[in-house]
């Protein structure tokens, strides 16, 4: 699958995912820097990658200006399993 399409399908997840799955935000509070929206689709999208080591994964989201263009906050590895 080349870049492009990749993006065109998590953009097309993302708004799915965020219209239908992801109830909407309610109460008082500070937002969360990233969003379950897109914690979802960073996982669909390593699962489609098939990338399995959650290490290697993080590495390459950070390692990568184009990630990083899509989703401005990402989890460093020490966060990635915490909920809030």
């Amino acid at each position: 699958m080349c870049d492009q399409e990749l993006n065109t399908l998590l953009t097309a997840l993302y708004v799915l995912i965020d219209d239908h799955v992801v109830p909407p935000r309610a109460g008082r509070g500070n937002r969360p820097l990233l969003s379950d929206s897109e914690l979802i689709t960073l996982a669909v999208a390593q699962a489609l990658l098939g990338d399995h080591s959650e290490r290697r994964w993080n590495q390459h989201l950070h390692a990568s200006a184009e990630w990083r263009a899509m989703v401005p906050y990402l989890l460093d590895q020490s966060s990635y399993h915490t909920s809030g």
